[in-house]
């Protein structure tokens, strides 16, 4: 079992930047690959990024490539979203989530949910 709080996001104006933080208990965090999801309102919820156990491999979708960078501290059992060059069409509740999967990147292959956090990014 892995449980997953989420934090940081808030209000930013285009062009600026945010760091979403996600927090997990237990002592199997290195097991797992974690992944970002986000879900803007009236849409499906979609992939952002994932980042395999050790942290040296990333995938993230094509929207947000150059300019979100997925990262793991896994003496900390954290993961982080750093989200730059944000952009209003990127305002949506970000979630983070954990699979025993390599890197998978559909909704349906994670395990373990974050709470969900709210980021808008105003024009």
């Amino acid at each position: 079992q892995v449980q997953l709080v989420q934090s940081g996001g808030g209000l930013v104006q285009a062009g600026g930047s945010l760091r979403l933080s996600c927090a997990a208990s237990g002592r199997t965090f290195s097991s797992y690959t974690m992944g970002w999801f986000r879900q803007a309102p009236g849409k499906e919820r979609e992939f952002v990024a994932a980042i395999n156990r050790s942290g040296g491999s990333t995938y993230d979708t094509d929207s947000v490539q150059g300019r979100f960078a997925i990262s793991r501290d896994n003496d900390k059992n954290m993961v982080y979203l750093q989200m730059n060059s944000l952009k209003p069409e990127d305002t949506a509740v970000y979630y983070c989530a954990a699979s025993g999967r390599y890197l998978p990147r559909y909704r349906d292959q994670y395990n373990y949910w974050g709470q969900g956090t709210q980021v808008t990014v105003s024009s």
